[in-house]
């Protein structure tokens, strides 16, 4: 299974300019926040797979205007076939009563009103966030810091897959596009990647520009 994961900036490589064909091959399309309706719901009409979402810190817009023909998992498990995928939107609370931001308890919280969901469901097998993990690729200033809770779910529950967002290419040298954390293969879905799943632990971090997606998964 190919799985397109996008977050944080529009691909004008897969957006702007787009060609019949380009999305061919994918079989799942997950964004991790911080992307219009308007661009999820491109995917929706040219691609044939169904797109996954849930909010990042800047997603007002998107509990106002959800966008038509996507799928919101924010908050909850949605099987997609076989797989579980536990949607976590949100990053660190900076802002008062933002929607979208949350202190590390009120991100536990959350996670306590799922734990019949995680019992019943007997864990998951991929996590989207849009903010990262404590020191898992994330940044020690407030905004960018990332969850203890996500380690402890990674620790518990051993997803082969955690994606996410809100750590951008541009912040500089210490960005990381795929890393491992024990059996979990982490992904920063930044503007666009392919990943492979079940994703292979030794894989190579390739650029959006060399994945697969470019010569055309499945041609």
């Amino acid at each position: 299974m190919n799985i397109l994961v996008l977050a944080d900036h529009e691909a004008k490589s897969i957006y702007d300019y787009y060609e019949p064909g380009k999305l061919r091959g994918i079989d799942l399309i997950i964004s991790c926040g911080d992307l219009s309706a308007a661009y999820l719901e491109f995917f929706a009409t040219m691609c044939h797979a169904p797109v996954l979402y849930i909010k990042g810190n800047h997603d007002k817009r998107l509990i106002e205007n959800p966008p038509s023909g996507c799928i919101d998992i924010d908050g909850q498990i949605y099987r997609y076939g076989d797989l579980r995928i536990l949607g976590l939107g949100g990053c660190m609370r900076y802002t008062p009563n933002h929607p979208t931001q949350f202190t590390e308890s009120q991100m536990r919280a959350r996670l306590r009103r799922l734990r019949f969901s995680l019992w019943r469901n007997k864990g998951f097998d991929i996590l989207v966030t849009h903010a990262p993990a404590f020191e898992l690729n994330d940044m020690p200033d407030l905004p960018h810091r990332g969850f203890q809770c996500f380690r402890t779910l990674l620790d518990k529950y051993r997803p082969k897959l955690f994606v996410h967002g809100h750590v951008h290419e541009t912040y500089g040298s210490e960005f990381k596009r795929r890393d491992v954390y024990g059996d979990t293969v982490v992904i920063n879905a930044y503007e666009y990647y392919v990943v492979e799943y079940p994703p292979r632990p030794d894989a190579k971090a390739v650029s959006p520009a060399e994945s697969s997606l470019q010569a055309g998964v499945g041609a």
